[in-house]
């Protein structure tokens, strides 16, 4: 059922909407996805906690769209007594403008028993790597799954077939308690990680790691997209797959002909398979959804997370950082040659070789894999089991895990190593740096230091508030949390235009940010360099590694370095190096010594960006506990006229809590459709220009 209204909306460079509409989403209206949020008992890392799962587990399924088209996302509320959003990490500015599930910043939250339809837009060039998360609490500790935007056609890369590695954490404590922990006076730390969850599944510190069994532990996130690799049937081997003969694949990996893997890796194919493996059995998950979501199972087995392979294969394996603390380092066992391709989705960048991978929370890679030839493995005592090391950085009391890459899924899955496989002892601070340079440089918009009209530094600072005692952290002298308003600052500039927004020439000589609405206003057309300065605590110099993640758009990484800043000599060494960076929304603000002078210099990281869209975004350390404790910021870009997008008629419903665009049992939700659903994915027939990073003899095979 819909009403229609005529609207003259521009939406830049994305698509114009000639027709944009209130919508009433009765029971006609069947969205793209559906995610079910609710409180449950989960076993988890050989024991037991209560987490907010996703369709019945965590992480939740994993969605799929395409670039250049809209879907609608439809989130249900089911917890008893939470609110709930849910944001789109790293599809930045791609929403509608009510959509990027930021509490009190750019929306109202899902109240319990409610469910609210997400508008998400994609580009063109979005095909990438991303998740989901709640934005709320601690609540992405759980709360969270993969959303891939699959390639329109082939990847500029060959591969063969894809596995999705997403890594959480598992604390002892529950979520109420980190929280209360972080928040009130005295201060109570959330403590370290007790494990490292790959696709949910880890074994937490304490514990005894059993064997697997044989053809146990599903290795591969769900099921696969487009196409199971060649020898699966669902969970298990249907033709030997890997199995020493002299048959060959059709189109086996990396092989030096023109012809692809049927259903590989972006190939230029519109046919769907079937999941890789079944649909966990709940009743409150897939109701009216046809989205092919492939989701892990949850099993209380004491044993390492699995990912399987074929021989002679390359994958691409999509890295998920979607950790609430650790900064992690991991290895393959004997695989020391990947290659990574894109950092943090939407820009392919070209090929760098690494033999291992550090990866922040936010962060996302896309490394490809070569795995061993029959004959490679073999030559090693057909060894067929291989580590996957992972540890935390950059804590007090480092944490050590293992997961396992298996190329036969009969073969039973081992206990951990007796001792380390891997030497991943390097500084992390010089990984990676300057490195990432784009695949198509002629496409790479970043802004050059002439055309930068403002800088702003933020101090990163940790203090003790002197009135409550609390321990907060502080983003340029301003504590922000989502308790900080008492409702979303988007509301209030609809509602009360000019009024509400942050003064912008008062900004200038408060760094920043304006006083009055404790906001960062930008102006469309500016060019921002953005410094984040890191400084030793006030509680004794102690000085912490940040992931900074950005919601506003895809910014150019500019660097990172030791001490303060010094923006002639980053532009030298910019210049010397011809260094065009990549489109980035997490990055780190690295810690070069444990402790220094308390609010010295301790390290720096710059972003360039250009404001293009105008919103209400939030720049934030991700973090999770120091979020809770205030390091966190909204921008405002563009003035009243630029951000009000949605005609006054069409706003009501977002401008309360539980306001119409609200749905639940006995209400429809109506609310107002952004974009107006065309699908400009056209794949582009392009084989002949894939680039093969690993090529092999067929008779290796």
């Amino acid at each position: 059922m819909k009403t229609v209204i005529l609207s003259s909306l521009l939406l830049g460079s994305w698509l114009p909407i000639a027709l944009a509409e209130m919508v009433i989403h009765d029971d006609s209206f069947h969205p793209d996805h559906i995610l079910r949020v609710t409180v449950a008992q989960v076993p988890l890392s050989c024991e037991s906690r209560t987490d907010i799962v996703v369709n019945g587990t965590s992480p939740g399924p994993a969605l799929h769209i395409l670039p250049g088209t809209s879907s609608w996302i439809r989130v249900y509320n089911d917890m008893p007594d939470q609110n709930l959003t849910m944001h789109w990490h790293g599809l930045t500015q791609r929403m509608a403008p009510f959509a990027d599930g930021t509490p009190l910043a750019s929306q109202w939250p899902i109240p319990p028993g409610h469910f609210f339809d997400y508008e998400i837009a994609t580009n063109n060039d979005d095909a990438g790597t991303y998740f989901y998360h709640s934005h709320i609490g601690m609540q992405a500790m759980s709360c969270t799954g993969p959303l891939i935007v699959d390639d329109c056609g082939s990847s500029p890369y060959h591969y063969d077939d894809e596995r999705i590695l997403h890594f959480q954490e598992f604390f002892k404590k529950s979520d109420r308690e980190m929280i209360n922990g972080v928040t009130k006076a005295p201060f109570q730390w959330t403590g370290e990680t007790h494990g490292i969850l790959l696709n949910g599944k880890s074994v937490a510190t304490g514990h005894q790691v059993s064997t697997g069994p044989f053809n146990g532990g599903r290795g591969f996130f769900g099921g696969h997209r487009r196409g199971s690799p060649d020898g699966f049937c669902g969970n298990r081997r249907c033709d030997g797959g890997g199995d020493d003969d002299d048959s060959e694949n059709e189109g086996g990996g990396g092989d030096d002909d023109d012809s692809e893997s049927e259903g590989s890796g972006g190939d230029d194919d519109d046919s769907e398979s079937e999941s890789g493996g079944s649909q966990l059995d709940n009743t409150q998950s897939n109701d009216g959804d046809d989205s092919n979501q492939a989701q892990v199972e949850i099993t209380d087995s004491c044993t390492l997370p699995v990912i399987d392979v074929e021989p002679g294969k390359t994958y691409r394996f999509r890295l998920i950082g979607a950790t609430g603390l650790s900064f992690l380092t991991m290895g393959l066992e004997d695989h020391p040659d990947l290659t990574i391709v894109q950092v943090d989705g939407s820009e392919y960048n070209a090929p760098v070789k690494t033999d291992h991978i550090n990866i922040g929370s936010g962060q996302r890679f896309d490394v490809l894999f070569k795995a061993k030839t029959i004959n490679e493995l073999e030559q090693n005592g057909n060894k067929s089991t291989f580590y996957l090391q992972l540890e935390t950085l950059e804590r007090p009391m480092p944490y050590i895990g293992y997961g396992v890459v298996r190329y036969y899924q009969s073969q039973p899955i081992p206990t951990t190593p007796a001792n380390k496989v891997l030497d991943l002892s390097g500084d992390p601070t010089n990984w990676m740096e300057y490195t990432f340079t784009p695949l198509f440089p002629d496409q790479n918009q970043a802004p050059s230091a002439s055309e930068v009209t403002r800088r702003i530094i933020i101090d990163a600072e940790q203090k003790q508030d002197n009135v409550t005692g609390k321990v907060i952290w502080e983003l340029a002298h301003l504590s922000w949390t989502e308790h900080t308003y008492t409702s979303p600052l988007l509301v209030d500039i609809y509602q009360r235009g000019e009024d509400a927004l942050p003064n912008w020439e008062a900004a200038q000589s408060n760094y920043g940010w304006d006083s009055k609405t404790l906001a960062f206003p930008c102006k469309i057309g500016e060019v921002l360099e953005i410094v984040f300065q890191n400084t030793g605590s006030e509680l004794g110099g102690i000085v912490e590694t940040h992931p900074f993640h950005a919601h506003s758009k895809h910014y150019y990484d500019i660097g990172s370095g030791t001490g303060k800043y010094d923006p002639e000599a980053n532009n030298k060494k910019l210049e010397s190096m011809g260094y065009k960076p990549v489109k980035r929304d997490t990055t780190m603000l690295y810690r070069y010594d444990e402790t220094v002078g308390v609010g010295q210099p301790a390290g720096w990281r710059a972003w360039r960006l250009k404001i293009t869209d105008a919103g209400v975004w939030m720049v934030h350390c991700h973090v999770l506990a120091h979020m809770m404790m205030g390091m966190q910021s909204v921008w405002t870009m563009g003035d009243a006229d630029q951000i009000r997008k949605l005609p006054p008629s069409a706003i009501s419903g977002y401008l309360t809590y539980g306001g119409n665009v609200y749905g639940n049992a006995t209400h429809a939700p109506s609310l107002y459709q952004y974009f107006n659903g065309t699908n400009q994915c056209k794949p582009v027939q392009r084989r002949e220009e894939r680039i093969r990073v690993y090529r092999m003899d067929r008779r290796e095979h």
